[in-house]
């Protein structure tokens, strides 16, 4: 039987330690500003197989990712308006088409590119390629985003099922380098994930960084195209046995050839109610 093909890497995850792990995202500094690590510190040489051989059978609900198929039609991601009014409808009915849900909100999208890595310079909408280990929401910031985006709502919604789902895809050329590497949700333990903070001019918020242990399983898709695209579950309220969060990070594939074309891509960000 033939091995799957794996590259090795290095991923950033981040230590466990007693100053918190975040970042403040505006200047200046407030007076009662609290000490804060960066996440991503704790490097560690990975092996990442090769997911298409499995492509048919992974599940947002078990693994935590999925990849399908996407309508290729729009090119106009430099256009903000236009992609809330032409894309974010393909990324609904995306998500609505392999999650089974009843609605499904798009609450906002951010291109990626090569840039600066001063985080304060990047906008809402355009930032650069994220490299420390990662999962975009907690049991705490996943429902307070239900409810800074749903207003009235928000509670009658909170009283079932909802998850969320960020739909990635390139935006022009098939994907030569810095790869999406995705990481089997069964295989991280509930103490692993650590909380991040992040602190905004108007707001505080937190995500999920990761201590590393040997049993982590990666994968990713090597030269994903245009018409592909994957999809991430980021949160769920369910706690009933499936996966909740999916952790993932760019990484340097040793794999990449000398003239590859710089990665550029698109994350759309959705709830589902269900």
């Amino acid at each position: 039987m033939n091995q799957p093909h794996t590259v090795e890497t290095l991923m950033n995850y981040s230590d466990a330690g007693e100053t918190p792990i975040g970042y403040w995202f505006y200047e200046p500094d407030p007076a009662d500003r609290i000490e804060l690590r960066p996440a991503g510190q704790d490097r560690h040489v990975v092996r990442v197989e090769d997911a298409w051989p499995i492509v048919d059978s992974v599940s947002v609900d078990a693994e935590g990712f999925e990849l399908h198929g996407i309508d290729d039609g729009f090119r106009d991601f430099e256009n903000e308006a236009s992609v809330e009014r032409d894309f974010y409808p393909v990324a609904v009915d995306f998500v609505k088409r392999h999650t089974g849900a009843n609605r499904v909100v798009v609450f906002d999208h951010t291109l990626r590119r090569r840039r600066s890595s001063d985080i304060r310079t990047q906008t809402t909408t355009e930032r650069s390629i994220p490299f420390a280990v990662h999962s975009d929401f907690t049991p705490n910031s996943g429902p307070q985003r239900v409810r800074d985006i749903m207003g009235d709502e928000a509670e009658a919604l909170l009283d079932r099922r909802v998850a969320f789902f960020n739909v990635w895809k390139p935006l022009y050329d098939t994907v030569e380098e810095l790869p999406l590497g995705v990481c089997d949700a069964r295989s991280v333990a509930p103490e692993e994930m650590l909380i991040m903070h992040l602190k905004y001019a108007d707001r505080d918020g937190e995500i999920y960084t990761m201590s590393h242990a040997p049993g982590h399983r990666w994968y990713y898709f090597p030269k994903m195209r245009t018409d592909q695209a994957l999809l991430l579950k980021t949160y769920d309220s369910a706690t009933d046995g499936r996966s909740r969060f999916n952790v993932h990070s760019a990484f340097a594939d040793p794999d990449t050839p000398p003239d590859a074309k710089p990665r550029q891509s698109i994350e759309v960000r959705t709830m589902a109610f269900f």
